[in-house]
């Protein structure tokens, strides 16, 4: 543990970042402790908004109001506690499901993993995902030992924060809920378990009532999550350009570059991959689109509408490489990418000749990652208990990530709980499957 907090400790120095996102977050949540406003700073004014789940806010409200208003360093320091937490949490679960080394090797391997420890340093909902995650299969690993009504709570609590974090933080509950009616219903019956596990259900669903009350009031809309885009009611989202970005990107890189610069920067075309001309005339007619975007740096819709076209003269000239090729070409960028994207390290860090050692880094960056992933994989293959259910949440994780235009390494991230406690499964000298169920 003390290891882990240094680790910690030198991302937070060597490493912060409060830009972009953390400092939206920030935002509501200082509007919402001095002015009671769920909202944006806006010329001078606060408006409401919907676009971030109230979960992360409000764990930043409780750090304001602690230790003093946008001091985003006293958030790392409370992260770096949550963070050791789920360190402890995934090495109980590890011992609970394989055996007491298999937990203190998944202890290790948890507090010295610079991918997880580097987002204590970033407010972001990542760190604070990534504990409810490791708490509610820890604490399901202790319901199935022995079912009781407190445990049953926390499992619910769990989930449901974890949703209040962020939209996928649902796939918890999808996925616990019906692991506990598989798992459960031979020893203690079917109808037991069923009711146990809708009323786990149930409790976690109350905290979305007065956020979805909330939203239909302000906005008139049904909004019970977070809307896809980020975007509050009758803003234009964009849907021609994200169309045709999902037709083009799939790493962080053109995320970054493409993605993130529309209606803020200029476009390049020298930014894009040479998947995004498919012919010569495509390729004049993008340079033409992004040249007449680049006057204003603003999409209209007239430009989102020539964007869309271009996006279906691609999707129906490749339907397999976008419905298919892409989808498993950004997942994989999202799983076996070096996850430097905090390191201020170059985006293209394969350019070797432009910057020698920052390459090298990144490859080494990228075979640890890689390590704990082949770990995992083998653990997997040991099938300890509850194997199905760790399998089922990172197929779901990865299908829905497999839908989104713009990857980002840290979306798998919250699979790592359990890649960490497979990967001490790994070392265990005897075939896991042998342990009684």
């Amino acid at each position: 543990m003390a290891v882990g907090a240094a680790l910690r400790l030198w991302f937070i120095h060597a490493y912060p970042e409060v830009q972009g996102d953390p400092l939206v977050y920030g935002d509501i949540a200082k509007n919402w402790l001095l002015h009671g406003v769920y909202g944006l700073s806006s010329g001078g004014q606060v408006r409401p908004t919907l676009i971030r789940l109230p979960g992360y806010p409000f764990f930043l409200v409780g750090c304001f109001r602690l230790f003093g208003v946008e001091h985003y360093r006293a958030v790392m320091f409370v992260q770096t506690v949550v963070d050791l937490a789920s360190c402890l949490l995934i090495a109980d679960f590890a011992r609970r499901i394989v055996s007491e080394r298999a937990g203190w090797i998944a202890l290790w391997l948890a507090v010295v993993c610079p991918f997880t420890a580097n987002y204590a340093a970033v407010p972001l909902t990542e760190t604070l995902e990534l504990f409810t995650i490791a708490l509610a299969f820890d604490l399901f690993a202790q319901w199935m030992e022995k079912p009781r009504w407190g445990t049953l709570l926390g499992i619910a609590l769990a989930w449901s924060y974890a949703a209040l974090l962020r939209p996928d933080g649902a796939l918890l509950a999808i996925t616990l809920c019906p692991a506990m009616v598989w798992y459960g219903h031979r020893r203690w019956g079917a109808g037991r378990v069923v009711r146990l596990a809708a009323v786990a259900g149930a409790i976690s669903i109350l905290p979305f009532i007065p956020w979805t009350i909330r939203n239909w009031r302000t906005f008139r809309v049904f909004e019970p999550l977070a809307p896809r885009y980020a975007m509050d009611p009758g803003e234009f989202t964009d849907p021609g350009f994200n169309r045709w970005t999902k037709s083009v990107c799939v790493d962080l890189t053109c995320t970054w570059e493409i993605y993130w610069n529309a209606n803020s920067d200029v476009l390049q075309l020298s930014d894009l991959p040479s998947r995004a001309f498919d012919t010569p005339e495509e390729y004049r007619q993008t340079r033409q689109l992004l040249d007449d975007y680049n006057t204003r740096t603003t999409l209209t819709p007239a430009l989102d509408a020539r964007f869309a076209e271009l996006a279906a003269a691609r999707i129906e000239r490749h339907p397999l490489r976008y419905y298919i090729a892409l989808p498993l070409a950004r997942l994989a960028d999202m799983w076996l990418r070096p996850r430097t994207e905090l390191l201020w390290i170059e985006l293209r860090w394969w350019e070797y000749s432009h910057h020698h050692a920052e390459t090298v880094f990144a490859l080494a960056y990228a075979g640890l990652n890689l390590a704990y992933l082949v770990l995992g994989l083998i653990g997997l293959f040991r099938w300890p208990r509850f194997a199905g259910a760790m399998l089922f949440f990172v197929l779901l994780r990865c299908a829905l990530l497999a839908t989104i235009e713009a990857p980002e390494p840290r979306y798998t991230l919250e699979c790592f709980p359990l890649v960490i406690a497979l990967a001490g499964a790994a070392f265990e000298r005897q075939r896991t499957a042998r342990l009684p169920h």
